[in-house]
């Protein structure tokens, strides 16, 4: 059952708001072995533990060389040094 309310600007935004994610957060859309995040480390598991090779296309990517990214002000080739990786995971306002 839908009830129609009305309600002043302040209140309406202060709603409307609250389904604004803050800057660095990502909307989560998919959950499980095929999320983004773990899908690599999942999906060896899951080979690991059902005992099935690797997929050939999957053996070559991972011997690929890392990327190189170009430096927008001089052209220059960038390269990664370092990753560093949040101390605490980003968890989204309740």
């Amino acid at each position: 059952m839908h009830k129609t309310r009305t309600l002043d600007v302040g209140e309406f935004m202060r709603r409307f708001l609250l389904h604004v994610l803050p800057t660095g957060f990502h909307r989560i859309r998919h959950y499980g072995i095929l999320a983004n995040a773990g899908r690599k480390a999942n999906l060896a598991l899951a080979r690991a533990l059902l005992h099935v090779p690797a997929p050939v296309a999957a053996v070559q990517a991972t011997e690929r060389i890392a990327p190189t990214f170009t430096c927008r002000h001089c052209g220059a080739p960038m390269a990664i040094t370092a990753i560093f990786l949040p101390i605490h995971p980003i968890h989204a306002p309740p």
